[in-house]
């Protein structure tokens, strides 16, 4: 038996959890919904718990939902309305019920404390409610395990069930074909056994009496005739054979033994079949103990990579946020090395300019020099 690798999801963690999430949300949601109409039902109660504004909201739901009733039993009641009109008017609110209902969950999503506390204050919701509440956590799960599961993984699964199974049909069918080979066996050799003792019998008596082979052989093969056509409800019996009364005398075989040897070989068979019983369910309680300890393992391996993948995750997250900051740290140096890298050349070029003046200015004053020289 092969065992199932580890599983690795279709989607990312993200992807997934958003998924779950809005799943989650709208199972909350339905939940929060299904307690509309027993709110409704003892509002007066609840006003204090649910605020002005909620009350209100769920007053104006009330009376959406009975002018709904109200067209819809004038409908059934057959009031003269045109058809078009009355159907646009239960268009209109059907959609005014809808915001109502998106407005009453928007208010209590905005509290959570309420929505904590309506479950426990408010009586049990209806029975198609919470069967469908029900269905949609299954759906949930469902998916769940879906997005987890990879293609491979489910095939793998798939593939090992059909395995097993077919394993077993095959097995069933080699005890079927078993205990039908075995069963012929033990007829073709009963049969043997009857006819070699009827034999043995009549020639006994046979050669007592002093009868000829040729009568023998007759007698025989009316023995065996007329222990094919009835069955002998007693002990001992006779045959009542066609070879007159002197020699039907040696002709009345006793059965008792043969049935007794028949009802001994009958037993053991038997016998021989439960033991093969046995062994199958011994050989499929070792199969099954197998499959168990496989699926044990297996279970355990898949708890150990969600684990690693939880803190493969968590190290993603920590060797991003690493990374980020060297990046910013790479940044920052760089833009360091630049700025002084123009300060350096900005530098330069006033030193270089500064020398440029100094000299400008020098060579002036020597040329002032020289000309007053020339004028004296």
């Amino acid at each position: 038996v092969r065992m199932l690798g580890p599983s690795q999801p279709k989607f990312d963690t993200q992807e997934t959890q958003r998924i779950i999430s809005v799943l989650d949300e709208t199972i909350v949601k339905l939940e929060l919904s299904s307690l509309i109409p027993c709110i409704l039902d003892s509002l007066d109660s609840f006003a204090d718990m649910l605020g002005p504004e909620l009350t209100s909201g769920l007053l104006e739901h009330q009376k959406l939902s009975s002018k709904v009733e109200d067209l819809l039993s004038s409908s059934r009641e057959g009031e003269p309305s045109p058809a078009e009109e009355q159907r646009d008017s239960l268009c209109l609110l059907e959609e005014h019920l809808k915001t109502s209902v998106r407005n009453i969950l928007r208010l209590l999503l905005a509290n959570p404390s309420l929505c904590h506390a309506l479950p426990f204050e408010v009586c049990a919701r209806q029975s198609s409610a919470e069967a469908f509440i029900q269905a949609f956590r299954e759906f949930r799960n469902f998916m769940h395990e879906r997005l987890l599961t990879s293609p491979l993984e489910e095939k793998e699964k798939i593939q090992f069930m059909e395995d097993i199974s077919l394993r077993i049909k095959r097995n069933a069918e080699t005890l079927t074909a078993l205990k039908a080979e075995l069963a012929a066996t033990i007829q073709a050799r009963d049969e043997k056994v009857w006819r070699a003792a009827r034999e043995a019998c009549v020639e006994e008596r046979g050669r007592r009496h002093g009868l000829n082979r040729a009568n023998i052989t007759l007698a025989v093969s009316e023995a065996i005739f007329y222990s094919l056509l009835f069955v002998v409800p007693r002990a001992e019996c006779s045959w009542p054979w066609k070879l007159g009364n002197s020699q039907s005398e040696w002709l009345r075989v006793p059965v008792s033994n043969i049935s007794c040897c028949l009802f001994q070989k009958k037993c053991k068979v038997e016998m021989e079949i439960e033991k093969w019983i046995q062994k199958y369910d011994a050989d499929m309680g070792e199969k099954q103990a197998e499959y168990e300890e496989l699926y044990a393992l297996y279970s355990e391996e898949k708890a150990q990579v969600s684990l690693l993948q939880e803190k493969h995750e968590v190290l993603i997250q920590e060797y991003s946020q690493i990374a980020e900051e060297r990046s910013v740290r790479q940044q920052k140096q760089k833009q360091d090395s630049d700025e002084l890298v123009t300060m350096t050349l900005a530098a330069t070029r006033i030193q270089a300019f500064w020398r440029g003046y100094l000299v400008r200015s020098l060579f002036k004053i020597k040329r002032k020099k020289k000309k007053k020289g020339g004028g004296k």
